[in-house]
């Protein structure tokens, strides 16, 4: 078992690509077959798979999620980004995947995001690896 960590910069609202860190720390963990979780500790952000090709799909469903859970004035908590605990609640904040022969058993047109969503902030998630 293997567990790795990783700090990101975020912007206000963004997905940030993490395949690559993910694939490095399959790569150092030498791990074959088996899974590999990735969390993310933070309550107004998620970790999420989707369309790797067309950026305008994590524009989309960013845009889904305002849509769906605005910033409203009449949340009850003090810090004022209910919203932002609402969109990533909803989401949620990691991801199982499958390692097969070494890498991440992805679809063609598949990747891993880590989702910001009350930023700009200095965020980390954690890598953990299940070889078997």
């Amino acid at each position: 078992m293997s567990l790795f960590e990783f700090t990101l910069h975020t912007e206000k609202e963004c997905f940030i690509k993490i395949a690559e860190q993910i694939e490095e720390a399959l790569k150092k963990s030498g791990a074959r077959q088996g899974v590999c979780v990735v969390f993310s500790p933070h309550t107004t952000t998620g970790i999420t798979i989707n369309e790797n090709v067309d950026p305008s799909v994590a524009l989309d469903i960013m845009s889904g999620y305002k849509r769906a859970f605005p910033d409203r004035p009449d949340y009850a908590h003090q810090g004022g980004n209910s919203f932002a605990h609402i969109r990533s609640s909803v989401m949620g904040c990691s991801e199982t995947l499958i390692v097969k022969d070494g890498r991440l058993l992805l679809g063609k047109w598949q990747t891993v995001y880590f989702v910001e969503f009350d930023g700009p902030r200095e965020r980390t998630f954690y890598v953990k690896i299940l070889e078997g």
